[in-house]
């Protein structure tokens, strides 16, 4: 059975970017609600037992696991990304990845454009190629990189642009939010996934 995940910060830690009250109803309500909806989905099915990589790779046909699992998935990397106070930059390997890319600059740009554009609801997403590259895409809904979207790569950052993740601080104004976004990414958490 999976679990909600533990935040390893406050509720209100990453005001003014995100304020609390938001943090707790999307942690509490959303993800826990697509955890309860996982679990009954694949209860009884072969996908019990499998890693929630495995189920949103493999497990996708099925509306019920495809979207609960994508969300499950989604929202555990989204808070381990996030951090108060996060680093401006990033560091490392994946530093130099984005070197590669174009730059820091043109990551922010790329990114935030992904996050901007999504139509309705999904996620943008920073990915890491198997050679190493960095890819820049956005999904609908909760779709991942992990599953068949044509989004390759492994997902090392993700934002959420569902209107629940932004909406009670910045109301219809999705591009100050996605500007935010990037004061509170934990670069260093981003460089162990990147890592890994």
């Amino acid at each position: 059975m999976f679990e909600l995940p533990k935040l390893h910060y406050a509720y209100d830690a990453l005001e003014p970017t995100i304020d609390a009250k938001t943090m707790e109803i999307h942690h509490t309500k959303h993800h826990q609600a697509y955890i309860y909806n996982l679990n009954k989905a694949r209860a009884g099915t072969a996908l019990e037992g499998k890693t929630i990589e495995e189920i949103c790779k493999t497990g996708t046909e099925t509306p019920a696991v495809r979207n609960n699992g994508g969300g499950h998935f989604n929202h555990t990397l989204f808070w381990e990304i996030l951090t108060p106070g996060g680093a401006k930059e990033p560091v490392g390997n994946v530093k130099s990845a984005l070197d590669a890319y174009g730059g820091f600059e043109k990551f922010k740009t790329d990114f935030s454009e992904a996050a901007k554009t999504r139509f309705g609801s999904g996620w943008a997403w920073l990915c890491k190629k198997a050679d190493g590259s960095l890819e820049v895409c956005s999904t609908p809904n909760q779709d991942n990189p992990l599953m068949p979207v044509g989004c390759g790569g492994k997902p090392i950052l993700g934002l959420d642009v569902w209107e629940h993740a932004y909406y009670l601080n910045y109301q219809n104004r999705r591009p100050d939010y996605v500007t935010a976004f990037f004061e509170v990414i934990n670069w260093d958490k981003v460089e162990e996934l990147y890592n890994k």
